[in-house]
């Protein structure tokens, strides 16, 4: 098959009956030529740009002084990373067995628990009295005293057990004051229990010897060592007895018995729920029911000789309304200081020895 090769002139020019388009000579153009220096857009006057110029060296942000910037330079290698040496393989994981959770047992009463005897004397005492001890811890280092008391110890066939002083210390810190240990002077007795006992048996005592009852009666002394130095007082003083509450009162604890400088080992002492019904049991025994407070009469114009129970309130409120109520007289002690009160403690041993010196004279005029 053959075809007929056309001329090139430009462009493809189809035939002459006017199929195509037209030639355009020289600069043709398809859109009308603009005259000088036309444009279709404004030219702008001098160097006018659509943003305003800024003067100087103007920012919108601030410039920072010297190398400020805003996170923190490290010092050194410092990473927020620790850098581990070489890889670090992870461990297996191990399926551990669920632990059992132990059953929570009931704590016992305090005052059911055995307790501690601290120092010497509260020791000797102790073992002088036959009291239930289960054993001893004294130090190795012993002294004269501290051997003397460990012999009498040995001859009541007791346990003994050397230690050093850091564990005594430890043993009594709870029973210090201020963060430091109590003083046990190198020897400590692991008491069975306090044996209280009833307001009869106190009744019953005071017969035994022949006497006329002397009861000392607390109503919510809550200090332990004002405990202490009330009972040290009452056995000093010849008193049969002490009864305190088991409400609102301090019982007989280590620190009661150090403050008493173990007199507890020689002293009825009964506690008991109601106060008030223990001076109404006290009264059917004849006994008259003193209480110290402010506003009774001075001690030396009250009579304190006989059958007596001496109540002693609160070291702050003092007597408790009922109690006070029930009392059978007020007495006081004449003040000359610019203070109005006394602490409790002292308070009991002066009306104690009071007490002693009015039994005294009745005896000397007899």
């Amino acid at each position: 098959m053959s075809y007929q090769k056309r001329p090139y002139n430009g462009y493809n020019k189809r035939d002459d009956n006017g199929h195509g388009y037209e030639k355009k000579d020289g600069e043709g153009r398809s859109y009308p030529k603009r005259d000088g220096d036309a444009r279709p857009y404004q030219k702008r006057d001098g160097d006018a740009r659509p943003y305003q110029k800024r003067d100087g060296d103007a920012r919108p942000y601030q410039k920072r002084d010297g190398d400020a910037r805003p996170y923190q330079k490290r010092d050194g290698d410092a990473r927020p990373y620790q850098k581990r040496d070489g890889f670090q393989k992870r461990a297996p994981k191990i399926d551990r067995p669920i632990k059992e959770v132990e059953e929570v047992k009931p704590v016992a009463d305090p005052d059911e628990l055995p307790f501690i005897i601290l120092g010497r004397n509260a020791v000797k005492e102790a073992i002088k009295s036959e009291r239930s001890i289960d054993y001893i811890l004294v130090n190795k280092e012993m002294d004269g005293s501290l051997r003397e008391i460990v012999n009498m110890a040995r001859d009541s066939k007791l346990v003994i057990r050397e230690t050093d002083k850091h564990k005594l210390d430890e043993v009594c810190m709870p029973f210090g004051h201020g963060g430091k240990t109590a003083n046990h002077q190198g020897i400590v007795a692991y008491a069975a229990g306090v044996e209280y006992c009833s307001v009869g048996d106190i009744l019953r005592y005071a017969k035994e010897k022949n006497e006329e009852p002397f009861v000392i009666v607390l109503d919510g002394v809550e200090d332990p060592h004002n405990l202490g130095s009330i009972i040290r007082s009452a056995e000093c003083a010849g008193a049969h007895g002490v009864i305190i509450g088991k409400r609102r009162s301090a019982s007989v604890t280590a620190a009661t018995v150090k403050a008493s400088a173990g007199a507890t080992s020689h002293m009825h002492i009964a506690r008991v729920v109601n106060i008030n019904g223990a001076i109404e049991e006290l009264k059917r025994a004849k006994l008259w029911v003193a209480g110290a407070d402010m506003a009774g009469r001075p001690m030396q114009q009250q009579g304190l000789n006989g059958a007596l129970a001496l109540v002693i309130g609160n070291e702050g409120d003092g007597l408790s309304k009922l109690v006070k109520d029930n009392c059978d007289f007020l007495v006081s002690i004449p003040l000359k200081g610019k203070l109005d009160s006394l602490n409790a403690a002292v308070a009991a041993a002066i009306l104690m020895f009071e007490k002693n010196r009015q039994d005294d004279a009745i005896r000397e005029e007899n």
